[in-house]
């Protein structure tokens, strides 16, 4: 099965991985995709720096989610592929997962209630309304 997971360093992304391998979906023949999304800059602030302070802001912000979920998988001796993208966080996923041709999408989500939902949106609500591939969504 191929498998992305969606992360963005909060406690929902934590909770998901310890729900992912308690219920063995690490389990041997699974590839893994872990993706995470940096809201882009906007452009009028980013025209004032040069396109590597840019690129290293990006990084570095990716990192500081990634990091903590290549330590997650490498404790638990699961190899997977670390990937970050720039853009709007629930278009950027679903795009993802339906051109990676993935099984299925993991991810957590911050559970705002159908009012939070409403008024703010929320980027799990908005994945699985826009993605064609399965979704697992755990909070």
């Amino acid at each position: 099965m191929k498998i992305l997971i969606a992360v963005d360093g909060s406690e929902q992304t934590q909770r998901m991985l310890a729900y992912l391998a308690q219920h063995q979906l690490f389990a041997a023949g699974n590839t893994y995709t872990v993706l995470t999304v940096v809201p882009e800059l906007p452009k009028r602030a980013a025209s004032y720096v040069s396109s590597d302070v840019v690129k290293g802001y990006y990084q570095e912000e990716a990192d500081k989610v990634l990091e903590p979920v290549r330590t997650f998988f490498a404790q638990k001796g699961v190899g997977a592929q670390f990937e970050f993208k720039m853009g709007h966080p629930a278009h950027e996923i679903a795009q993802a997962a339906e051109k990676g041709g993935y099984d299925l999408l993991a991810l957590g989500s911050h559970g705002h209630g159908a009012l939070g939902n409403l008024i703010m949106g929320s980027v799990a609500t908005k994945v699985v309304s826009q993605c064609k591939v399965p979704v697992l969504l755990l909070r």
